[in-house]
């Protein structure tokens, strides 16, 4: 089983880190992600056209708060990095509750909560308090700071690559910009770093990568800078929202029935955990971009919590206490089966097509004994049946009820035999 409390503590590490889409709390973050596994860290200059946007320039903040007429800090960067309003340009003033009002950001129907809110795209600034906070200020004077820059600088995402005996790739994409939210941000990029970790100790058919990147302006960038490469891509998934409470949530490709899609699905029914699957829509996660129609990567999305539908989401609310150990192990394992099916899984040719073929003159019954694997019997005869080089193991997996694990030692038995290609092959 996943060690989920390695997991916890590693999310509770990185849970004050003020991080936005560019900045040192990104770089931060990366770091401590690399003391797991070595990441390439990619700095690319502000100003770079990359598709359709450009890199924005740098952001960071050493301070920001809110001092009553008293000098006390009514609300407080230190105390929670979702108190400022993420992008805020710098702010040295003193002004009335009422000038300060419109700057001001919280939550009437959850008071207890903090908001979370962003300027990445224009230059504003602004506070997230709580609306218990926010009644509780009196008129009076205020002196607001917000000691940060907005400077030409770089955007930052790091990677793993774990090469396989193929190029072709399976990306794992997680968002790295949000600041003090445990899950949505920080379930998702953990779990990758423990699923790199994970897989670097194992033999890999295919090369597994694993990115780290803000929203949506990280995945742009790194779609342009990896536009040679991205015919790759047999299969990817964004991680997001993996360690609260609901049920799974698997978001298809936008064809709806890529390799990955049928993978999903085998894995969540096997697993005999409550989960649902929904089509893909063009909002969410930086599966949007992948899925774009001048790219079309083959990338799903697996979540728990949903993009917009818990209350906790996008507030203070998704703390520590919102993501367990249990759910984080959980997802792991789930993770773990999907990326190990989507490596293993191949399309063959049966070499010896008319009827069935003879099993024990080529010592397959021999072979079968050696092998502690239910259904492996079984197995080889639904390959030797499904293999017409246009069915891959996943989709025998998904006809047969079998488990996809027993299939591919199928597979590699037949294969040691001489009774299958891989499709596409000689006679």
């Amino acid at each position: 089983m996943a060690d989920g409390a390695a997991m916890h503590a590693l999310i509770a590490r990185l849970y004050p880190i003020c991080r936005s889409i560019t900045g040192d709390g990104v770089r931060q973050t990366l770091r401590i992600l690399s003391e797991l596994m070595p990441l390439e860290i990619s700095e690319v200059p502000s100003g770079t056209k990359v598709l359709d946007w450009t890199v924005p320039r740098e952001w960071n903040v050493r301070e920001a708060f809110i001092a009553n007429s008293r000098g006390e800090r009514v609300v407080d960067l230190r105390d929670s990095s979702l108190h400022l309003v993420s992008y805020s340009v710098p702010v040295r003033a003193r002004m009335t509750l009422a000038e300060l009002r419109p700057h001001l950001h919280a939550l009437p129907v959850r008071p207890d909560w903090i908001p979370y809110r962003t300027s990445y795209y224009e230059e504003s600034w602004g506070f997230c308090l709580t609306q218990r906070r926010l009644d509780a200020l009196e008129d009076g004077e205020y002196e607001v700071v917000i000691d940060s820059t907005l400077a030409p600088g770089h955007l930052t995402y790091g990677e793993i690559v774990l090469p396989g005996a193929s190029d072709e790739e399976i990306l794992i994409s997680a968002h790295l910009c949000h600041p003090s939210l445990a899950d949505d941000n920080l379930s998702g990029a953990v779990i990758a770093a423990f699923l790199a970790h994970h897989f670097s100790a194992r033999k890999r058919r295919r090369t597994l990568r694993f990115l780290f990147a803000p929203g949506t302006i990280g995945a742009i960038t790194w779609l342009e800078r990896n536009r040679k490469r991205l015919d790759r891509i047999e299969a990817g998934l964004t991680l997001t929202c993996l360690g609260d409470g609901h049920p799974f949530t698997y978001k298809r490709s936008e064809s709806g029935d890529a390799q990955v899609d049928r993978a999903a699905a085998h894995v969540l029914s096997a697993s005999g955990l409550q989960h649902q699957l929904i089509e893909f829509f063009p909002y969410g996660y930086d599966e949007r971009q992948y899925n774009s129609p001048g790219f079309r990567l083959p990338v799903g999305s697996l979540m728990r919590g949903r993009h917009g539908k818990f209350p906790e989401y996008h507030t203070s609310a998704d703390d520590l206490s919102f993501v367990s150990p249990e759910r984080l192990a959980e997802s792991f394992e789930v993770l773990a089966r999907l990326i190990g099916v989507l490596d293993g899984n191949s399309r063959y040719r049966n070499l010896a097509p008319e009827g069935e073929p003879q099993l024990g003159k080529r010592g397959l019954y021999r072979a079968l004994g050696g092998r502690d694997i239910p259904d492996l019997q079984l197995a080889m005869l639904w390959v030797l049946n499904q293999s017409d080089g246009r069915r891959s193991l996943v989709d025998i997996a998904q006809r047969s009820g079998l488990p996809f694990g027993a299939l591919r030692a199928a597979a590699d038995l037949l294969l040691e035999h001489g009774l299958l290609a891989e499709a596409g092959e000689g006679a």
